[in-house]
């Protein structure tokens, strides 16, 4: 296994303002598979607008665990996590 390999985990806000989080090897990859329906059911209904969080970790474990513990968050704690200016965004 390449000891140099990172992973990262990702949130996306959609066009209707939900927002996916989720975990990979090559996050440009993974976005554009999200923008092309093909990246998990939840986007494929929830079509991306931008990506708006991305932290890298080096293993895959401690991505899963990060991912695990931000899709535990409620909606305001996701948003402290971005630099998206949220009070200019209405919130569904």
């Amino acid at each position: 296994m390449n000891k140099n390999k990172k992973f990262y985990v990702y949130i996306i806000l959609t066009v209707n303002n939900k927002l996916y989080c989720g975990y990979t090897d090559d996050v440009e990859r993974r976005y554009k598979l999200h923008k092309e329906g093909k990246g998990a059911k939840f986007t494929k209904a929830n079509k991306p607008f931008k990506l708006v969080y991305v932290k890298e970790f080096d293993s895959k474990n401690d991505a899963m665990k990060e991912e695990c513990r931000i899709k535990k968050l409620t909606r305001k704690q996701k948003e402290e996590l971005i630099t998206l200016p949220f009070d200019k965004i209405h919130i569904c």
